[in-house]
């Protein structure tokens, strides 16, 4: 996939964007095995931990990076379908309110992200260049089919360093 440009996303997304070096359909397929193992090295008793009052679980986190995940992708196959309905926005904070997060088991949460992220892959792949660069208004932003791509992988890397540094840097994982 051809390099991203700078007039295909608004400037809010380019933390997450800016983490992806390289090819980003190969980040994405590194993360179907990379964030599962990642997964696995956090005790199973750091599942309900938050490193601050007021802050989301780890399992409120991961769980977010999956609802995240679907709406990036929902936004992208509405683009891609050259539907350009203008999309609101969504409330994370709301979502993970209302998501029953800590209930879940690690391994379910591992399950749903590798069958989540195979099903997005086949979709990315199966868009050519010009669906790929459609671009709609998401969150009163004009954005690209591409720049969910990239918003996507990165966006997991995001929280990933998140939890690496706020959540589990007094923690033995990887």
């Amino acid at each position: 996939m051809n390099p991203l440009k700078s007039d295909e996303y608004p400037a809010i997304y380019s933390d997450y964007i800016e983490t992806i070096v390289g090819d980003v359909m190969v980040e994405l397929e590194n993360q179907v095995t990379t964030f599962p193992e990642f997964i696995r090295t956090i005790p199973a008793d750091l599942g309900t931990y938050s490193y601050a009052e007021g802050k989301w679980t780890i399992k409120e986190v991961l769980c977010h990076i999956l609802d995240a995940e679907r709406v990036m992708a929902y936004r992208a196959l509405r683009f891609a379908r050259n539907d350009m309905t203008s999309l609101a926005s969504f409330e994370q904070d709301e979502f993970v309110a209302n998501g029953r997060h800590n209930e879940r088991e690690f391994e379910s949460i591992i399950e749903e992200f590798i069958h989540l992220r195979k099903s997005n892959l086949i979709f990315f792949n199966s868009l050519n260049e010009v669906e790929l660069q459609r671009k709609g208004m998401a969150s009163d932003r004009l954005i690209s089919v591409r720049a969910f791509i990239y918003i996507i992988a990165g966006h997991l890397n995001h929280h990933r360093l998140i939890l690496q540094s706020r959540y589990l840097i007094n923690q033995e994982t990887n």
